[in-house]
């Protein structure tokens, strides 16, 4: 059976519920602050790692959220899992589906590129151009 709490100590674990999201909001948002930094520019590593910082923060107070304010840290293993579960399904169809865009674009750039290029006219099949280029003409 679960432990009930009393009306104060449900409101003071608010509180520090509030006090504890609000502080790791603060730390992302001096992260990200950091990340913009002019001096920052040319580290790279300082980037990447302030990127997995707030990353890692971002994932904590999702976790924070549900685990309290959504009360499922007090429900069966069955019931928590039936939403975590689809969760990450939910994150992994993101990752996906950027990709699948960013190949999409890759190609639409390339298809793009090659509908800019001109086929000579005559009979220069095979012949190297001045700047260089090599034409090809095809028969017919």
């Amino acid at each position: 059976m679960a432990q009930h709490l009393s009306y104060e100590e449900s409101v003071s674990g608010v509180w520090k519920g509030l006090g504890l999201l609000a502080a790791v909001t603060v730390a992302e948002v001096i992260l990200s602050l950091l990340k913009a930094a002019e001096f920052v520019e040319d580290l790279r590593p300082v980037i990447y790692v302030a990127s997995l910082f707030i990353i890692a923060l971002s994932i904590y107070k999702a976790y924070f959220i549900i685990y309290e304010f959504m009360h499922m840290g007090y429900e069966v293993k069955g019931l928590a899992m039936s939403v975590l579960l689809p969760t990450f399904l939910l994150l992994w169809a993101l990752i996906a589906f950027f990709n699948e865009g960013d190949a999409w674009r890759q190609k639409r750039e390339k298809i793009e590129y090659k509908n800019e290029l001109t086929v000579p006219e005559g009979n220069t099949v095979g012949q190297v151009d001045p700047n260089g280029a090599q034409f090809y003409r095809l028969p017919g």
